[in-house]
């Protein structure tokens, strides 16, 4: 029921900023000539423009399930699974490339686009939105993960037990707090299944969150790609984008693993994640006429989605992902393995911050 809403929640929010972008037509009189997206550029070329935005199509959709569906697929391979120390170093290196994605890649985006000399001086320019609509956002996502872990909670307490399976290290990725009391004696066969259920719980609101986060960034960049008409700007951002979704789709997918979800809502998820960034890119050829970078309703609606985006994206890094880990019992009790996944998180995000020259 919950993920049915999310899923719905996602939808609604697409096609609300589709419409909204549709709306954000030729520019308005009073912006300055740079302002002025159909000036044409050296790089001009309309028709290479939309064979290189057709071939990315497929490309970063294939790329896009590639990295979503390789952690899915590594209970085959018994090094990578998820109760092994190298699942761990790969999750932190995927999880290093979702913080450098919010902090590199989208946050910078925001900045550029809520502080164009195309929006009117007041209030843009006076007052910093971007950093402001992020905390706002990563206050709100903490407000999303505790009411929607509440709920779960509530919902499963009277219900059936969750069937978990034992090879998962729930208990060692995620520290866990009782939300019930007990009054004499600890009951360790209790209070171990209650715990791997409310783990559980907790890492299945962590994907659907990490995922509103994503799925909001990839039809933001994918529109702004299919608006494009500069083939000197696609060509090296197809290649960017391909491994950026690759990555991204890594760390997600080592998260949907965790959850333990059954096939049908893995395969829902890995279908949302693969298919945004070309549904992005769809739009924006299919808004090419009428759509502008530069207008200050394009700017605007992008400006704030993707500050929402940052804030989401780093909240769920940095608290979700690498402070449930590095906090855990597994990482503090073996130092060896804690530095390996520091090198890899410092791996993943240098690597993430030198693709956002690109992308």
């Amino acid at each position: 029921m919950a993920s049915t809403t999310f899923h719905t929640l996602i939808l609604l929010l697409l096609l609300h900023s589709s419409s909204t972008l549709a709306a954000a037509n030729a520019p308005e009189s009073s912006s300055p000539s740079g302002c002025d997206t159909r000036s044409r550029g050296e790089c001009y070329n309309r028709p290479e423009a939309l064979r290189l935005k057709v071939i990315a199509i497929p490309t970063i959709l294939v790329s896009s399930v590639i990295g979503v569906c390789l952690p899915l697929f590594s209970r085959s391979v018994p090094a990578l699974r998820p109760d092994r120390n190298l699942f761990v170093v790969v999750k932190a290196f995927a999880s290093g490339v979702i913080l450098a994605t919010g902090y590199m890649h989208v946050l910078p985006d925001s900045f550029d686009n809520l502080t164009s000399p195309c929006l009117p001086e007041k209030p843009w320019s006076e007052f910093p939105f971007t950093t402001f609509i992020a905390m706002v956002s990563a206050i709100l996502t903490l407000m999303m993960d505790s009411l929607m872990l509440a709920f779960y909670n509530r919902q499963k307490k009277g219900g059936a037990a969750v069937v978990v399976d034992h090879e998962s290290p729930m208990n060692a990725a995620v520290p866990v707090a009782h939300g019930h009391g007990h009054c004499g004696p600890p009951q360790l066969g209790k209070d171990e299944k209650e715990g791997e259920e409310t783990a559980l719980r907790r890492n299945r609101v962590i994907v659907q969150v990490l995922e509103m986060g994503i799925v909001v960034h990839s039809v933001v960049i994918g529109l702004s790609m299919g608006a494009s008409q500069n083939p000197c700007t696609i060509r090296p951002l197809v290649a960017a984008l391909c491994f950026h979704q690759m990555f991204e789709g890594m760390g997600l997918g080592g998260c949907i693993l965790q959850a333990e979800y059954k096939m049908k809502m893995k395969a829902v998820l890995v279908f949302f994640f693969s298919t945004t960034t070309p549904f992005g890119v769809a739009l924006g050829i299919a808004l090419s006429n009428v759509y502008s970078d530069n207008s200050p309703t394009a700017l605007i609606v992008v400006g704030i989605l993707n500050a929402c985006s940052a804030g989401l994206l780093n909240y769920t890094a940095l608290v979700d992902l690498l402070a449930a880990d590095f906090m855990g019992p597994k990482l503090q009790g073996n130092v060896k393995l804690q530095l390996a996944a520091y090198a890899a998180v410092l791996l993943g995000a240098g690597g993430m911050s030198f693709m956002s020259k690109w992308a």
